[in-house]
């Protein structure tokens, strides 16, 4: 029998986590309540999601009451901890956990978790494949695809792969991973829960230090934050990073474990058990130097769970990345659509930009506004961007930043932005969708922003 059948749980936040957590908790037969500071008409998918299971509903704010009456209260990943209802059901001792914080505790399989401010989805993408051309199988959980859904899949895998960013740390304390691999830590994705760059740190080595003698901790020796983890652990550390470890010298080089990017050579080399490896990355069909970092760090993480050279190379050769991510579209009477929606930070634009090392750049940016600092993208801008085609809320506040940096105009529609980056294109150039920016603007996600942008290209 469940654990959770007659009892009642509290769900507090109504978002993706919200919405599987009270499937869930419907189907083991707990009794359910779901308190939401949004208004019903805000939130049209989850309602939809949720309307057939025997759940209550709180809409509009956070009533106390409500959760002083709670057994169990399940916060969502976007929901301030200070909330003074919370305050209150913590002064009662009311259990208060967070999704992931009770699927981890009910998995028996292997957790590969991956961290980072960028790359978490191309890597575990990589990771999934290199595990499953090695003959084994693998289950990715992530923000969209929150992990208590995997309790109620129909077969167990061997690896449960588990992207995780900082708001779903805070209430994390009994994971115990297997591997755990932090990519990079940027100042682009402090958020209301960790407004500064240290509490954002803080949060990351809250998974640190539930790492055991029995895990492997996975660092990028290139990150200035990142790096310094390998002396806060008692796990077993191995590096990737974009320099030879001999360069680096001293007993890093000495002692290395891990792999490393001689990209003049387009090789990737590892080494693991004494064991030297390499790995051509030539055929690679995914842009830009930060996606032959991410393909190292998965390769670390995969070779410290013994998956063979032959299944590490053949997906290489064979991955085309994930969509949404510096995705090709087509090529169109010698020019190249690319869409990189899933660019919603300066930093997104940069590495974009930074992929493109020879071919003139029509760049389309913007969407909602944020507190992001685009100034420093200036001389990227001027180096690499022909057109700059700027639309969204944030549009005034880019020109402002960037606009003088390139030929610039700004313009309402994807439509206006497509059309006219097609008719000011040549032979040879790239026109690329990176909008550094929220999408919620004009989309609700940046999926769908993605979406639309490859349907209108297809119709060019």
């Amino acid at each position: 029998m469940s654990k959770f059948k007659g009892k009642k749980v509290l769900i507090v936040g109504l978002g993706q986590s919200g919405v599987a957590t009270a499937k869930y908790m419907a189907k083991q037969g707990a009794k359910v309540m779901v308190s939401e500071s949004r208004q019903k008409t805000d939130l049209p998918e989850a309602v939809k999601q949720t309307a057939d299971l025997k759940i209550e509903f709180e809409f509009g704010g956070h009533q106390a009451a409500n959760f002083k009456l709670a057994e169990l209260i399940v916060v969502g990943p976007a929901v301030p901890l200070d909330l003074p209802a919370l305050q209150e059901a913590r002064a009662m001792n009311i259990p208060i956990t967070s999704e992931t914080e009770i699927a981890v505790q009910l998995i028996k399989e292997p957790i590969i978790v991956i961290t980072g401010s960028l790359g978490k989805t191309t890597t575990s993408t990589l990771v999934a494949e290199m595990l499953r051309a090695d003959g084994k199988s693998a289950h990715i959980a992530s923000p969209s695809n929150p992990l208590i859904n995997y309790l109620s899949e129909p077969s167990r895998s061997d690896y449960v792969i588990l992207e995780l960013n900082a708001q779903q740390m805070r209430l994390l304390d009994r994971l115990v991973p297997s591997v755990a691999a932090f990519l990079n830590i940027h100042h682009d994705h402090l958020d209301p829960q960790n407004p500064s760059i240290d509490s954002y740190v803080d949060s990351k080595k809250k998974l640190l230090k539930t790492c055991d003698r029995n895990s492997y901790v996975v660092l990028n020796r290139d990150d200035v934050f990142v790096s310094r983890f390998a002396e806060e652990t008692s796990a077993r550390v191995s590096w990737f990073t974009r320099r030879n470890p001999m360069q680096i010298g001293g007993e890093f080089a000495e002692n290395f474990v891990g792999s490393y990017v001689e990209a003049e050579k387009s090789l990737i080399h590892s080494k693991f058990n004494g064991r030297a490896e390499s790995y051509d990355i030539s055929k690679i069909k995914i842009f830009g130097d930060h996606n032959k970092e991410n393909v190292a760090a998965a390769i670390t993480i995969v070779k410290n769970i013994g998956v063979s050279q032959k299944a590490i190379s053949a997906v290489i050769d064979s991955f085309k990345g994930v969509s949404h991510r510096l995705e090709f579209i087509r090529k169109k009477d010698g020019v190249y659509f690319f869409n990189d929606s899933k660019s919603t930070t300066p930093q997104g634009i940069a590495r974009a930009l930074a992929s493109f090392k020879k071919s003139p750049v029509i760049l389309i940016s913007g969407g909602k506004d944020s507190s992001a600092e685009y100034g420093p993208l200036s001389d990227q801008i001027r180096g690499k961007v022909k057109i700059l085609i700027l639309l969204g809320e944030a549009k005034e506040k880019l020109n402002r930043m960037i606009g003088d940096f390139s030929e610039t105009y700004l313009v309402g529609t994807f439509e206006e932005a497509l059309l006219l980056a097609f008719q000011k294109s040549r032979t040879g150039d790239v026109v690329l969708l990176s909008p550094g920016c929220p999408s919620y603007d004009m989309f609700r996600n940046y999926e769908e922003r993605g979406e639309y942008f490859k349907k209108l290209v297809q119709q060019l």
